[in-house]
C-alpha cells in the first residue's frame, strides 16, 4: 500500500527521487551505489516499502548528503530580516544552516590603510562580493582590485584589509565562518576592517 505523501515519509521518499535525478542518476545507478537492488529502490521511492534507519543512512552516503538533510522537515521562517549596526554601517544575517557563519553587508568608504601593521590576520576564511564599486583588498604583500559583481575568497590567516578604491565608496556582502567573526568581532572598528556586529 503506499504511504501518505503528506507526513515525512513521504517527503523524505520525494527528496530521495528529487536528488537522485538531480545527480541525473537512473534507479539502476543509484541501487547499485546505495547496494541495494532496483526494485527495493523502486518501491521506496514509490512508497510500496517501509523505510528502515539503516536504508535511509545508506542512501544518505549514495546520494552525498547527511541523514540530517535527508529528512529535515519544512521550515516557517523562510525569510530573516538582519540585525542593523548603525553605527558601524553594516546589516548581519545569521545562515540558520551553518549557526557559526555570517553574512555581512557593508558600505567601504575609506581606503584601506596605508601601513601593514593595520592589516588584520585570524583564523578562519572569507568570502566577499562587490555589491557595488571597487573595493581594493590587501592580502598580504598583494594587492587586489575588485570590481562589481566580482568576489573574493581568502585565509584570514594571511594579514588582510579592505576598503574602497579612489573612484568613491563600495559596498561589499561578505561570508565569515565563525573564525573569521570571532577575529574580526575582536578587532575592533579600525579603519579598512570588516568588523560583523556581534
Amino acid at each position: 500500500m503506499t504511504q501518505d505523501n503528506g507526513d515525512l515519509d513521504g517527503l523524505v521518499r520525494k527528496r530521495i527521487r528529487a536528488l537522485r535525478v538531480a545527480q541525473g542518476w537512473s534507479l539502476e545507478e543509484l541501487a547499485a551505489r546505495a547496494r541495494l537492488s532496483q526494485s527495493t529502490l523502486s518501491r521506496i521511492e514509490n512508497g510500496h516499502r517501509r523505510l528502515a534507519l539503516d536504508q535511509l543512512v545508506t542512501l544518505a552516503r549514495a546520494l552525498d548528503t547527511s541523514l540530517d538533510q535527508l529528512v529535515e522537515t519544512a521550515t516557517d521562517d523562510v525569510v530573516s530580516s538582519p540585525m542593523i549596526d548603525g553605527a558601524h554601517g553594516l546589516m548581519r544575517w545569521s545562515l540558520k544552516a551553518e549557526p557559526g557563519m555570517s553574512v555581512v553587508r557593508q558600505r567601504m568608504t575609506e581606503p584601506p590603510p596605508e601601513s601593514p601593521a593595520r592589516m588584520r590576520a585570524h583564523p578562519g576564511r572569507e568570502w566577499l562580493v562587490v555589491l557595488s564599486g571597487t573595493a581594493i583588498l590587501l592580502l598580504g604583500d598583494r594587492r587586489f582590485r575588485v570590481e562589481t559583481n566580482q568576489a573574493a575568497e581568502f585565509p584570514t590567516m594571511l594579514p588582510h584589509a579592505i576598503g574602497r578604491a579612489e573612484g568613491g565608496p563600495c559596498e561589499i556582502l561578505g561570508i565569515f565562518d565563525r573564525d573569521a567573526r570571532r577575529g574580526h568581532q575582536r578587532g575592533g572598528d579600525a579603519e579598512g576592517r570588516i568588523r560583523p556586529a556581534p
